[in-house]
């Protein structure tokens, strides 16, 4: 197996013990096959371990994946209603690639952006040539690296927002990962703006 091949096995086997697809409303093993495809794909990949491994919210709502993250057991947690975590959609052009699951890569939690208003944040990001992560990638981080929100930092999520303008964004309150909102004129001193390089979904890989 590829080092990306690996990684992304290693993140399907955490989310299966997560429960996802008790979440998804079928088996396990059908669960698992619908990723077969794109780790097969990254076989004859050259892309390294810094990779995450996204399943869309058509495959799973991301109403209640927050809970389903924990730092040293204790557990994520939002104040939002669902139809509140509902309504945060990617912007136009961050719809994820085609597919149940799919590849973000290189994944940041936007530490070179901490403190900045996220309307300030996406026009750097976008002139630093990066993307911006949309909620389903910040839960995949949260779920993935949870220790990145202690040894990095929270962070916001400029790919997506809801219609009265917020953003999500997921930081550390309680000593757990919370699942909240931000305006997009206001700054916080210990959330970064998270972004990543690239998106890849299993058509685009040869």
């Amino acid at each position: 197996m590829s080092k990306a091949s690996e990684e992304a096995s290693r993140q399907l086997d955490r989310i299966v013990a997560l429960g996802y697809p008790d979440v998804a409303d079928m088996s396990e093993a059908a669960f698992r096959a619908l990723a077969r495809p794109l780790i097969a794909a990254l076989e004859h990949s050259d892309l390294g371990r810094n990779i995450l491994l996204v399943p869309t919210r058509e495959l799973v709502s991301p109403e209640s994946l927050i809970a389903r993250t924990s730092i040293n057991r204790m557990a994520g947690f939002t104040t939002m209603p669902p139809r509140d975590i509902a309504s945060f959609l990617p912007q136009d052009g961050f719809t994820p690639p085609e597919g149940p699951f799919y590849l973000v890569v290189d994944p940041h939690t936007g530490t070179c952006y901490v403190n900045r208003e996220p309307d300030v944040a996406r026009k750097l990001i976008d002139s630093d040539e990066r993307l911006p992560l949309t909620l389903e990638e910040g839960l995949a981080i949260a779920t993935q690296h949870p220790e990145w929100l202690l040894e990095k930092n929270g962070f916001n999520l400029l790919g997506s927002r809801s219609a009265d303008g917020r953003v999500p964004s997921i930081w550390m309150s309680q000593n757990a990962p919370r699942l909240g909102a931000v305006w997009p004129n206001s700054r916080h001193t210990w959330l970064g703006n998270a972004y990543c390089v690239a998106r890849r979904g299993v058509s685009l890989f040869p």
